[in-house]
């Protein structure tokens, strides 16, 4: 899922009018249907493992295998939004790197333009008015440390590129400079294995402590939402189609059990 939205953080989850919303959910209904109960468990079940206290920006990397990397790895964490700043360099997915991983996050691309010719601080000025702290990681000057960072406050960890690091501009705006400890020579770590460890260490605490880092209902309603449909795969025209023209119909169609029912969901898979 991409969006290409500037001045917007979380425009894939904005509030739609009722009409819309329940549309939305009729269909999310109706596509599952079509979906074998194993996969509407999985689908259930990880949605309640994402998160948004936590977010990965990247700063114009140069090689599309460790952005790759990056996004596989925020995957695999549960981290649901990638930003990636492309004032001088375009992000392009490896494929055989990133692994599908794409398709399931919220991709937020932060382009250079005339109109926004400094796309680094449109980006970080979003997260910040969004509420999160700007913690770039960086072996210089740093002012926190990876093990010791309170991750009880929403975070956006941000990283530079493979050649410069993190832009000047970054740091100044910066909230914190986080370093992650490491005993050798070699001055810094791979960007795609910085954020690996980052991420493993960050939600491991996460998850420790006694604060709600899940998504809101209202979000994890609409990121459903677009996982039955990717999940629905050729057939997703043919259904949506066939669940328009029914719709449309003077038929009365039968009730269905709304899906997922989530105080069932929430009372199965939260009491861990």
């Amino acid at each position: 899922m991409t969006d290409d939205t500037l001045n917007k953080l979380s425009s894939s989850v904005s509030q739609p009018n009722p009409t819309d919303q329940q549309y939305r959910r009729e269909l999310t209904n109706y596509l599952a249907g079509f979906l074998t109960l194993h996969r509407k468990d999985l689908l259930q079940r990880l949605i309640l493992e994402r998160t948004r206290h936590l977010t990965v920006v990247l700063e114009d990397v140069c090689h599309a295998h460790n952005a790759s990397a990056c996004v596989r790895s925020c995957y695999c964490f549960g981290i649901q939004d990638f930003h990636v700043i492309e004032n001088r360099n375009r992000f392009d997915v490896a494929v055989d790197i990133a692994r599908g991983a794409t398709q399931w996050l919220t991709m937020h691309r932060h382009r250079y333009s005339k109109i926004q010719p400094d796309s680094t601080r449109a980006c970080i000025e979003t997260l910040r008015q969004s509420g999160y702290q700007i913690v770039v990681a960086s072996p210089h000057d740093a002012n926190c440390e990876l093990e010791t960072y309170d991750i009880s406050k929403p975070t956006a960890l941000l990283f530079g590129n493979e050649k410069e690091g993190v832009s000047p501009n970054a740091i100044q705006l910066a909230t914190h400079i986080m370093r992650v400890p490491m005993y050798g020579f070699t001055e810094s770590f791979n960007i795609s294995v910085a954020a690996a460890v980052c991420l493993h260490h960050l939600v491991w605490r996460m998850r420790q402590l006694d604060f709600d880092w899940r998504l809101s209902p209202a979000e994890r309603e609409s990121i459903l939402h677009d996982w039955v449909r990717i999940s629905s795969g050729h057939r997703l025209k043919a259904l949506t189609k066939r669940f328009e023209e029914s719709q449309m119909s003077d038929d009365v169609s039968p009730i269905q059990e709304c899906w997922p029912d989530w105080s069932k969901v929430l009372s199965t898979h939260c009491n861990h």
